[in-house]
């Protein structure tokens, strides 16, 4: 049987670092393998938030499948998406899609757990708000994007800069604990699967930017200390 692979990652740095997409190449070639499929094509791999629907390289790959009568092999539900409406007609687009981590699931099954991934998503933009209204109750500033520029401007020297970026690290810390600790007990406790979920949460790092593997790991350092 031929195949057609499809990856979606959240964000440019994943897509280019690798972080998150081999995890889906290596169970995707597996299940591939496992079965004798042979994989007809480069795969598909698309840069953009599991929230929006369109997408030119998943609309590619259903080409591909389509017209070569393949099977669409994708890692996770959560990679092709978590918009149940989206999932299922997805299911009716006449191409056979195949999930590596449940390759035995039927339509029925796929059905629920888009509306459980849709379920979870909705909850996790939920926790989102409730975290950041009970920071901004309590009088916690979220995070100050240009660091320690303005102190350096103002002429407190390089140790006051310092100081305050420090400070201003474990004050995000302190206000990222909860969010991280709800994903913890979720299940997402790899640092690529924790930076994933910040990031499609909208969450940012002290600096503004994107979560990484790296920073997660300095943002667990902080709160372990």
């Amino acid at each position: 049987m031929r195949a057609v692979a499809y990856y979606r990652v959240s964000t440019d740095a994943q897509g280019k670092s690798g972080l998150g997409l081999e995890a889906q190449q290596s169970a995707v070639e597996g299940l591939c393998a496992a079965r004798g499929w042979d994989l007809i094509a480069p795969p598909f791999i698309e840069v953009e938030s599991g929230k929006r629907d369109d997408r030119p390289e998943l609309a590619k790959a259903l080409h591909r499948a389509k017209v070569t009568g393949a099977t669409l092999v994708v890692a996770k539900l959560d990679r092709l998406s978590r918009n149940a409406a989206f999932l299922n007609s997805l299911m009716d687009s006449r191409v056979q899609i195949v999930f590596a981590d449940m390759p035995f699931a039927d339509r029925l099954m796929i059905g629920i757990m888009a509306q459980v991934a849709q379920w979870e998503a909705e909850q996790i933009g939920k926790r989102t708000r409730e975290a950041l209204q009970s920071a901004k109750a309590r009088g916690q500033r979220l995070g100050n994007p240009n660091g320690a520029a303005a102190l350096l401007r103002a002429g407190k020297g390089n140790d006051g800069a310092v100081d305050a970026v420090k400070a201003n690290a474990t004050a995000r810390a302190e206000q990222m604990r909860p969010i991280v600790d709800d994903m913890r007990q979720r299940g997402i406790a790899s640092l690529g699967g924790l930076s994933a979920a910040l990031n499609e949460g909208g969450f940012v790092t002290a600096r503004g930017g994107k979560w990484h593997a790296s920073s997660v790991r300095n943002l667990l350092a902080r709160l372990a200390a």
